[in-house]
C-alpha cells in the first residue's frame, strides 16, 4: 500500500469551494495540502519548499496555469516536480496544450476523486521510481 503520511502536495486553486473538496479529500488520505490561489504564490511556495507534485488549474487567478507550467519547467523538470493539470475545459487542444508544457496529467472537473488519488498516486509512485535511479 502507498504511504502517502510524507507526501507533500501543493494545489493551486482560486475557487474556494473546489479548493476545500480537493484538500479535504486529499487530507484525509494523509497528505499533506498546502493551497495556493496564484502561480506567482505557488511559484514563491516552490521556491521555499518544493512539494511532491502540484495540482494547477488551466486558469489561475493571475493568468494561464498551463503557461505556468511552462515557466515553471525552465526551473524543474518533470521528475523534480510533477504536475497534475485540473481543468473545466475538456477540449483536446486544451490537454494537448498542458501535456505539451509538461503536465503528467489532466483531469476534467467534475472528475471522480477515486481517479484523482490513482493519478496521483501513479505518479508519485513513478517519481520515486525514477528519483532512486
Amino acid at each position: 500500500m502507498f504511504d502517502s503520511s510524507n507526501k507533500r502536495l501543493l494545489l493551486v486553486q482560486a475557487e474556494p469551494l473546489l479548493a476545500d473538496l480537493i484538500s479535504f479529500r486529499l487530507e484525509l488520505l494523509g497528505y499533506q495540502i498546502e493551497v495556493i490561489g496564484t502561480g506567482d504564490q505557488a511559484v514563491s511556495s516552490i521556491q521555499t519548499e518544493k512539494p511532491d507534485l502540484v495540482i494547477a488549474d488551466s486558469t489561475m487567478a493571475d493568468g494561464d496555469g498551463i503557461e505556468w507550467i511552462n515557466r515553471v519547467r525552465g526551473d524543474y523538470s518533470a521528475d523534480e516536480l510533477p504536475v497534475i493539470v485540473i481543468s473545466i475545459d475538456p477540449s483536446l487542444e486544451t490537454v494537448e496544450r498542458a501535456f505539451h508544457a509538461g503536465a503528467q496529467d489532466y483531469l476534467i472537473v467534475p472528475f471522480d476523486p477515486t481517479v484523482m488519488e490513482e493519478k496521483i498516486v501513479g505518479i508519485l509512485t513513478q517519481s520515486v521510481a525514477t528519483n532512486r535511479r
